[in-house]
C-alpha cells in the first residue's frame, strides 16, 4: 500500500523535474521571457484598470438616465393616480411610463377599493413581480422614519441583475401616501455588448503590445547580448593561448569599461606570460649548455675511471688498498655523475620540443626480453607476454621505459618482478608489479615528479631522480600514458599504455627522420630507476 508520505515525496519529485525542465539557460530567452512578462503584467493593469473605468462610467451613465426617467414618471403618472385605481387604470399608465427615451418596462402595483391587489404591465405581463428580487421588494415597501436628513418615507431603490445571461437594471418606489408601488425593468445588453467591445479592443491591443515588447527584448537582447558573445569569444581565444586577443572598445557604458578591463587584463597577462616564457627559456638554455659542457670534461674523466676500476679489478693489485675506497668513491659518484648529465640532456630535449619518434614494427615480447637480457635481469624477472605481439612504436625509448620500470621494482621492490602484457584492441598494455611494501599514499602523486624524493632526510640516493619523469616523456610522446598504484595484494604496479600504432606521432615536418643522433640510449644502464626512496 502506497503511503501518503511516498506520494508527497514522489510529488517532489516531479516537480523538482519540471522546474528543471523549465529552467532558461539562454540568456537571451531570458530577456525576452522577462521583457514579455513585464510587458503583459503592464499592459493587462492598465487593460483592467481602463475596462473597469469605463464599465462603471458606462453602467453609472446608463444607470442615472433611467432611474432618472423612472423617478420622473413615478411622480407625473403614478402619483396622478386615484387611491384605489382599476387595472385598466394602472395599465395605461405604466404604457405611458414606459414610453421614454430610456425604454424600460413598468410594473405597477395598487390596491382597488376591495382591497385587493391590481396590477398594471406595460409588457403584457413579460415583467412581472416575480422578476424583482425579494430584497428589492422588501427594500421599496419598508417605511423610512422622517428625520432632517430623511424627509420622504419612501425611496428609490435600484439592483443589477442577471436573468438569462442577460444583464438587467431593476427600479423600484413607492408613491407617498398610499399611491402605487412601481418596479422598472431595463435592459442593459447594449452596454455589455459595448463593454465586450471594449473588451476586445483592451485584448488585442494587449497582445499588441506583448509581441512589441518580444521584437523590441530580441533588439536589446542582440544590443545588449553581442559585446557579450564577443566577450566570450575573446575569453575562449585567450583561454586557447592567443594572448595577443582584444577587444574593439566603444562607448562608455558598462560594456565598455568591461572590454576595457579584458583587453588591460589580458595585455597584463600576455606580458606575464612572455616574462615567464624568457625566463624558462633562459633555464633551459642554461641547463642544456651546462649539460653540453659537461659532457667533454666527464668523457676524459670517465676514461680515467675506467682505467682505475680496471686496475681495481686486476690480480696484480697495484693500487694502494689505503686509497681504493677512495677509487671505487670517485668512479661510482663519476658514473653517477655521467648518467644524471645524460638525464638533463634528455630532459632539456623535451622541454624544448625537439625530441622526435623514430617507429618501428617491434615484436612486444622480443623487446622486453632483450631489454632484461641487456640488463642481466632473466632470473628476476617473469615475464608474461605472447609471442608475436607486434606494434608500431619506437624500440628505443620503449627500452628506456622498460628499463626504468623494472629497474625500480627490483631496487625498491625486490625481485621476483612480474611484467605481464595484454592487447586491448588498438592499445597495448604492459604492467609491471613487484613483491614490495608498495608506494606510500603520500608518495603515489608525486612519483613521476623531477628530482622528488620521499625522505627529505635522505636527498641523496643513488638515482638521479629523473629516470620515472624520462619514461613518461617517452610514454606521452608516443601518446600513451603510465601510473602508479599499489596492488591490493601488496607491492606496486606501474601500468603502462600505449597506442598500437605510434607512427602517425612523429615529425609531421620530417617524418622519415632518424631521430636525434645525440639521444642516448638507455637513460639508466644499469637500470637503477628514481621511484623516490620509500617506494614500493
Amino acid at each position: 500500500m502506497t503511503k501518503p508520505q511516498d506520494k508527497l515525496r514522489g510529488w517532489a519529485a516531479a516537480r523538482k523535474a519540471i522546474l528543471a525542465g523549465l529552467r532558461f539557460t539562454s540568456l537571451r530567452l531570458r530577456l525576452v521571457v522577462v521583457f514579455g512578462l513585464v510587458a503583459l503584467t503592464a499592459a493587462v493593469s492598465a487593460s483592467g484598470i481602463a475596462y473597469w473605468l469605463n464599465r462603471e462610467a458606462v453602467l453609472t451613465r446608463t444607470q442615472d438616465a433611467v432611474l432618472g426617467d423612472f423617478q420622473q414618471a413615478m411622480q407625473n403618472r403614478a402619483s396622478t393616480l386615484r387611491e384605489h385605481p382599476t387595472r385598466d387604470e394602472l395599465q395605461r399608465a405604466a404604457g405611458q411610463m414606459a414610453n421614454s427615451s430610456q425604454r424600460f418596462s413598468v410594473l405597477l402595483i395598487a390596491e382597488d377599493e376591495t382591497g385587493g391587489t391590481v396590477r398594471g404591465n406595460s409588457d403584457l405581463d413579460t415583467f412581472t413581480l416575480e422578476d424583482v428580487p425579494k430584497s428589492l421588494q422588501k427594500a421599496v415597501n419598508k417605511k423610512q422614519k422622517i428625520s432632517s436628513n430623511n424627509k420622504y418615507t419612501y425611496h428609490l431603490y435600484w439592483q443589477r441583475i442577471v436573468q438569462g445571461d442577460k444583464p438587467y437594471l431593476v427600479g423600484g418606489a413607492k408613491v407617498i401616501n398610499g399611491g402605487p408601488t412601481g418596479y422598472m425593468l431595463k435592459s442593459l445588453e447594449p452596454e455589455a455588448k459595448d463593454l465586450n467591445s471594449l473588451a476586445w479592443s483592451l485584448g488585442i491591443a494587449t497582445g499588441l503590445a506583448l509581441v512589441g515588447s518580444a521584437l523590441l527584448a530580441q533588439a536589446l537582447a542582440t544590443t545588449v547580448l553581442k559585446p557579450v558573445h564577443r566577450l566570450g569569444t575573446a575569453a575562449r581565444r585567450l583561454g586557447e593561448g592567443k594572448l595577443d586577443t582584444r577587444l574593439r572598445v566603444s562607448g562608455t557604458d558598462e560594456l565598455a569599461d568591461l572590454s576595457r578591463t579584458f583587453n588591460r587584463t589580458a595585455e597584463s597577462l600576455e606580458k606575464r606570460v612572455e616574462d615567464m616564457s624568457a625566463r624558462e627559456q633562459a633555464s633551459r638554455r642554461f641547463v642544456a649548455d651546462m649539460s653540453h659542457e659537461l659532457r667533454t670534461p666527464l668523457t676524459a674523466i670517465t676514461a680515467v675511471t675506467e682505467v682505475l676500476e680496471e686496475e681495481l679489478d686486476a690480480e696484480t693489485g697495484s693500487v694502494d688498498p689505503m686509497i681504493e675506497p677512495a677509487v671505487r668513491l670517485v668512479v661510482s659518484e663519476t658514473r653517477r655523475l655521467n648518467n644524471l648529465v645524460e638525464n638533463l640532456m634528455e630532459v632539456t630535449r623535451f622541454d624544448a620540443g625537439t625530441a622526435r619518434l623514430v617507429a618501428d614494427n617491434v615484436d612486444i615480447a622480443d623487446q622486453i626480453t632483450a631489454c632484461i637480457d641487456a640488463r642481466a635481469w632473466l632470473d628476476a624477472v617473469d615475464l608474461d607476454a605472447e609471442r608475436g605481439l607486434m606494434a608500431r612504436l619506437d624500440p628505443r625509448r620503449l627500452d628506456v621505459i622498460l628499463a626504468n620500470l623494472i629497474g625500480n621494482a627490483l631496487k625498491h621492490g625486490g625481485s621476483p618482478v612480474r611484467v605481464r602484457v595484454r592487447d586491448e584492441g588498438n592499445d597495448l598494455v604492459i604492467e609491471v608489479k613487484d613483491h614490495g611494501p608498495g608506494i606510500p599514499e603520500d608518495v603515489l602523486p608525486h612519483v613521476f615528479d623531477r628530482f622528488y624524493k620521499a625522505s627529505a632526510s635522505r636527498p641523496r640516493s643513488e638515482g638521479s631522480g629523473l629516470g620515472l619523469s624520462i619514461a613518461l616523456e617517452n610514454a606521452h610522446i608516443h601518446g600513451g600514458e603510465i601510473t602508479a598504484a599499489n596492488s591490493p595484494k601488496g607491492g606496486a604496479v606501474f601500468t603502462l599504455r600505449l597506442p598500437r600504432d605510434a607512427s602517425e606521432l612523429r615529425d609531421p615536418d620530417n617524418p622519415d627522420s632518424p631521430g636525434n643522433p645525440e639521444d642516448p640510449g638507455c637513460t639508466d644502464k644499469s637500470g637503477e630507476g628514481d621511484r623516490t626512496e620509500g617506494g614500493a
